[in-house]
Parts: structure tokens; sequence; C-alpha cells
């Protein structure tokens, strides 16, 4: 899977908004104005204490000034790659403390049903949500509840820890008010690097390719300036519909700076039912853009110039074999 939440997928849907809520992240997405579900002044079809779920897409737009209740907590909880046994003893913790739990929906119906069943309140936005549910989840704490928002693979890779900050700090409040604290999770890259045996234990970087956030042109010349080096890379967000060519112009740069036989591991949907795991040539990479082995749900981990395949797992010598007999 790839993301961290980086578009709402990371591990999660194919969404053109954000880029991974691991993976996300979520690059988040700006949404248009609405109403607070949780005590801000104005009407309010409210999801706390209601039915058990709401879902919205739309944005709230309240300041801590519209708040009478003491602030509660809010904890940003990385799920990791999605099932439930990847997910930290700390995080399924912190959601079975939470009273209102607020995600991306594919997210919350990944909740294991204790989680679900201990929470008063689920609220879920669907794609394109990233600001709104973050303001909603915000909204809530400030009006006295203790709030978690979730997201694939860990909160601080191309997700919403960042954002919530951001959010609250233009609310005229701050993280210590509302008690913010981050449980990270497994990240894509990571969760995606164990299935393909051991590729990232060398220096790593990671590169989105979505550029609702990031302008084409400077995904571009980071990809030039880490392939240019030897680091191996992690590739979050490679394909969607909309724009397959970011996904091609990725392909042509690492081929200027990289062999053509560099190993590429691929893994679609990891921890999820539809699941693949392979490793191929670079060379070989930009074709299988046509399938339906590389979308958002895809995180690609590129070799360095060391990296090789063996008994089918991709290893990235760590520097050993220069200092040890072994």
């Amino acid at each position: 899977m790839s993301t961290d939440d980086t578009t709402e997928r990371s591990t999660g849907a194919e969404s053109e908004c954000g880029a991974n809520d691991g993976a996300s992240a979520a690059d988040g997405a700006t949404d248009a104005g609405s109403t607070s579900k949780c005590g801000a002044s104005g009407s309010s079809a409210s999801g706390c204490g209601g039915s058990k779920r709401a879902a919205t897409d739309e944005k709230v737009g309240s300041t801590v000034e519209d708040f009478e209740a003491d602030p509660g907590r809010l904890v940003a909880v990385g799920l990791g790659p999605g099932q439930p046994d990847g997910m930290t003893q700390r995080a399924r913790g912190a959601l079975l403390e939470a009273d209102h739990i607020v995600g991306y929906t594919t997210y919350i119906e990944l909740l294991p049903e204790e989680v679900t069943e201990s929470a008063e309140d689920l609220y879920d936005t669907p794609m394109c949500g990233e600001v709104s549910r973050t303001e909603e989840a915000i909204d809530r704490a400030l009006a006295g509840h203790d709030v978690a928002i979730v997201g694939s693979g860990d909160p601080n890779v191309y997700a919403l820890a960042g954002l919530a900050l951001e959010i609250l700090e233009s609310k005229g409040a701050t993280a210590s008010v509302v008690d913010f604290e981050v449980v990270p999770g497994v990240p894509a890259a990571q969760s995606c690097g164990a299935r393909l045996g051991a590729p990232l234990v060398n220096d790593t970087v990671s590169v989105s390719l979505s550029d609702h956030l990031t302008p084409m042109p400077t995904i571009e010349s980071r990809l030039h300036a880490v392939a240019g080096e030897g680091f191996t890379i992690a590739i979050y967000n490679p394909w969607s519909r909309k724009r397959r060519e970011n996904f091609e112009k990725c392909c042509e740069i690492l081929l200027e700076h990289r062999a053509p036989d560099t190993p590429v591991g691929i893994v679609h949907g990891a921890g999820r039912d539809d699941e693949r795991v392979e490793i191929v040539e670079l060379r070989e990479l930009e074709e299988l853009g046509e399938t339906d082995l590389v979308d958002m749900t895809t995180t690609l981990l590129v070799g360095n110039e060391e990296t090789y395949v063996w008994d089918d797992r991709m290893v990235t010598p760590r520097g050993y074999e220069s200092k040890y007999d072994y």
C-alpha cells in the first residue's frame, strides 16, 4: 500500500486530493465552507451523541473563541498498513481511550470492531475531505471531547499531523490547549520494504508524485537530486487516472541517473486482501503504469547502485562487507 495518508489512500483509495491521510497523507486538500458538528456556534446536524456515524465533506470555520467548554484532547493516530495486527499497541490504546474518532471513510472502515464499538461517535469524510475532517476533529477537541484523528501509515508521513497543527494555529489555539499528541504508526515505505526483503537498510529518501500540493517541476527537481545520489528511493502516489504523466516522467528521470537493470520493488495494497508484491528492473517500470499493479495504493522502492536481488528478495548492503569478513 502506498501511503501513509498521502492521497487518501496511502493505503486507501485512489484520491486526487491529497496524497497514503499511511500510505498517505496526506497532502491535505481544501474544502468549501460549513458547520461544525460539535459545540461551535451555528447550526449543527450533530454527529456528537446522535447517530454512531456522521459523514460530510464540508469545511467548518469556527475559532477558539466559539467554544465555552474546557478543551479536551486531540491525538493523531497512525494505523500502519491497515490490517488490525499491523497497528501498534500504543495506537490501539489511544483509539480505545478516545470518545470520538475522525477519519477518511476507508480508514474508519479498517478499524477493529473493538475500537468502533468503544467509541461514542465515528465521523468520516470521503476523498478530498482532509481539511474539513481535520477541522472537525479540532472543533470536537475544543468542545471538550477526547478525539482521535486517524490515518494510514504514520501521521507525520504525507499525513494530517502537520495540517492539524496549522489549523489549530489558524483558530487562535495552541497544541497544548487541546493536549495534542502524535501516536506513530508503521509508514508505508517500511511495511512495503519488509515485504520485499531488506531494500531500505542504507540511506533512503521518499518522494510523492502527487502534484496536488507540490508543483510537478518541484517534484522533478527533487527526483533528479535524489536519483543522482546513492539513495534508495520510496515513491508514494505513483499513478492515478488524472496524472499518468507524472509516473512516466518519474521513470524517465530515474533512467537518466540509474542503470536499466536497477531493482525496483512494487508493493500494491500492502496488508490488504489484494496485496501484490513484485520485483522488476527499472527498464520495465514504465510499462507497468498501464496495469492495475501500480496505482494509488502502491509504493515503489527503487534500489541504488548496490541493491541486488537474491532469492526473490531485494537487498541493499549496509556496508558491513567492507569492514568485516563473513
